[in-house]
């Protein structure tokens, strides 16, 4: 009886270890910026109520950020320094918003900006349970 729990005690270790290694890869490992660049434009056209012209802009700003930070990912999984991608993410991020405000009247960078806050706030709850 003592084998057969053991067994089983391994078995579940083993299964749980294996599906949260593959979660953290399908997180990272999937990442598609044209596809993500999209999906984030559709949500802020419908968010900001953009114009045609406004939609390619921002299309535009939004695949040169997701494409930097494919970029420092593929960086940081084969060994960077966390610190210094971090402040690059930064770095980043203000040079979109900065973008951003170019391309979108006074009113639709309030949205971005409550819109921004939204993400932010909900990648947090999602990220409270693991590592990330």
């Amino acid at each position: 009886m003592k084998k057969l729990g053991l067994l089983l005690l391994i078995v579940f270790l083993g299964t749980t270890i294996s599906m949260a290694q593959n979660r953290g890869g399908q997180s990272q490992g999937n990442f598609d910026p044209v596809e993500s660049s999209k999906k984030q434009t559709a949500e802020l056209k419908e968010e900001l109520d953009l114009n045609k012209d406004q939609e390619k802009k921002v299309y535009d700003i939004v695949l040169k950020g997701s494409n930097k930070m494919a970029e420092m990912r593929k960086d940081m999984q084969s060994g960077g320094d966390r610190t210094a991608m971090r402040e690059k993410f930064g770095e980043l991020r203000k040079e979109q918003n900065t973008e951003m405000k170019k391309v979108l009247t006074d009113d639709q960078y309030k949205k971005y900006e409550k819109y921004l806050e939204n993400r932010r706030s909900s990648r947090g709850s999602q990220g409270s349970g693991g590592n990330r």
